[in-house]
């Protein structure tokens, strides 16, 4: 039988009401439900205090670590502001390792001078020689500990620049693809950085990081140059800003440059090539020769040995 237009509002109304009352319990059973949560977590994962948190750390990391610290930056202060630069640069061109600023590589240098004068002048003391000696060991251990962190910083930058220059053509490569695929400029240099994960390509991402924080540009860029001090990265950033100020496609610019790197990476590939026969004289003359002549003439060596020894006794 057909439902008359007040009991079909009345039974409306007792849907939407019913409805209601369940989206209602459902809402405080979640809420009871993340109650008894939050008290079940209080009472057995109790909050700890900041002393707590530092103590449950090691002794070397709660004490020794920042003592050390310490003495490191005050022996660093020592140094000259023009020191302190230079090794800010070269800190930055070998990719900051361990996120070593100046000073505390500087502390680092007195400290192993100290430590390598120490071991050296002590073992020579061991040994029962005379005093003057075994101060003179300590006095060249000290000047050999004092430019050891130095020779291995060299070594760093060598390596990063090295590894640089060969990654340059290959980045070269994919920012014009990405260039004539419509990206802009910024976001080519940040596919790079997402590509690889070298020197070359943290270098890139960083700069993006300097553009989009509100740096210029230009100013980015020769802060690049200034980081890895490489010759063929300051011609890449030299190519970049020309052909803004004049005006030119970057990407038509950097499509010749792209070829110039491959012929010039072609030329020191052929370079080496060349180069390897001289390299491999010495080990040849000094390790391999030596060898071969014990190999061949060690068996001859006793009858030879014998016949002159007849001769000297014949002689007489």
């Amino acid at each position: 039988m057909p439902l008359d237009p007040m009991q079909l509002s009345w039974i409306v109304a007792a849907l939407v009401a019913v409805s209601i009352v369940f989206f209602l319990t459902s809402v405080r059973a979640r809420r009871l439900d993340a109650q008894a949560v939050d008290a079940r977590v209080r009472r057995y994962a109790p909050k700890r205090t900041l002393e707590e948190v530092e103590l449950s750390e090691p002794f070397f990391e709660r004490a020794i670590k920042p003592l050390l610290r310490r003495v490191v930056r005050i022996a660093g202060r020592l140094a000259p502001q023009r020191n302190i630069e230079e090794l800010e640069r070269d800190l930055a061109r070998a990719g900051r390792p361990f996120d070593l600023a100046a000073i505390d590589f500087l502390g680092g240098r007195l400290l192993v001078a100290l430590a390598v004068g120490l071991a050296m002048g002590g073992v020579v003391f061991l040994f029962k020689l005379s005093p003057r000696l075994a101060l003179f060991f300590a006095l060249a251990g000290g000047f050999l500990g004092f430019y050891l962190p130095r020779a291995w910083l060299w070594t760093r930058i060598t390596r990063r620049q090295r590894d640089i220059e060969r990654a340059l053509p290959d980045a070269l490569d994919m920012l014009v693809v990405c260039l004539d695929a419509g990206l802009g400029f910024d976001l080519a240099l940040l596919k790079i950085a997402q590509r690889w994960r070298h020197g070359l390509a943290r270098e890139l991402d960083l700069v993006v990081y300097e553009i989009r924080a509100g740096k210029p540009r230009v100013e980015a860029l020769q802060d690049l140059v200034t980081r890895t001090g490489v010759e063929d990265v300051a011609t890449f950033v030299a190519v970049i800003l020309q052909a803004e100020e004049l005006g030119v496609s970057v990407a038509k610019a950097l499509h010749i440059h792209a070829g110039q790197m491959r012929i010039l990476r072609r030329y020191k590939a052929e370079e080496q090539a060349r180069q390897a026969a001289i390299k491999m004289l010495f080990p040849l003359v000094f390790m391999i020769f030596p060898a071969l002549l014990a190999v061949i003439l060690g068996p001859a060596v006793p009858q030879l040995l014998s016949v002159l020894g007849g001769l000297g006794g014949a002689a007489p």
